[in-house]
């Protein structure tokens, strides 16, 4: 696998290795020595443990996020897209960062099987780019209702650059999430 950092620290872009023959192809799309060691090469502290898997599938135009949970349960995510495109975005929430209110996105796909590695700290979102598009996210925490948050997926102080699509689809709670400064 192929560790590269981005712009927001201790967010990564991680490529796995594709074994590809007339039969099909084949990865290792989790192992917790690799993943380990990559991020310790970048400087960056491996979380304990991964204790949830969570899966979604949306179809083309749904955005989901921006989101994230509050200390003590925020999480840190490891998100792939096994079918379909999304364009998936981290933002740093960390106040004391020289990156506060930063963002990074990269399109995650069925094709190019990259993953991204979010730590605790930073709200997650997704725009899926076509029909069917399955995301899957390992987390560090448990899910915790009352510690849930989302930051509005517009907020112009963040500037997200979102594909423009046709229509997007959103639930409630996402159109009406509040602006990181309010």
């Amino acid at each position: 696998m192929k560790f590269l950092a981005t712009n927001l620290p201790g967010v990564v872009v991680i490529e796995p290795r594709t074994f590809v023959d007339e039969r099909g192809w084949f990865m290792e799309s989790f192992n917790q020595r690799c993943f380990s060691k990559g991020l310790q090469d970048l400087g960056i502290p491996a979380p304990e443990s991964f204790v949830q898997d969570n899966q979604s599938c949306s179809k083309k135009g749904v955005l989901r996020g921006l989101h994230y949970q509050r200390a003590p349960h925020a999480q840190g995510k490891l998100v792939s897209v096994t079918r379909g495109a999304a364009f998936d975005v981290a933002v740093d929430l960390r106040s004391t960062s020289a990156t506060y209110g930063k963002w990074f996105a990269l399109e995650l796909n069925a094709r190019n099987k990259k993953m991204l590695w979010i730590p605790e700290g930073f709200a997650h979102g997704f725009l899926a780019l076509e029909d069917e598009t399955c995301v899957n996210y390992k987390t560090t925490r448990y899910y915790n209702k009352e510690a849930e948050c989302s930051v509005f997926w517009k907020d112009q102080l963040l500037g997200i650059k979102w594909p423009r699509l046709e229509r997007y689809l959103l639930s409630d709670k996402d159109k009406n999430a509040p602006c990181l400064s309010s």
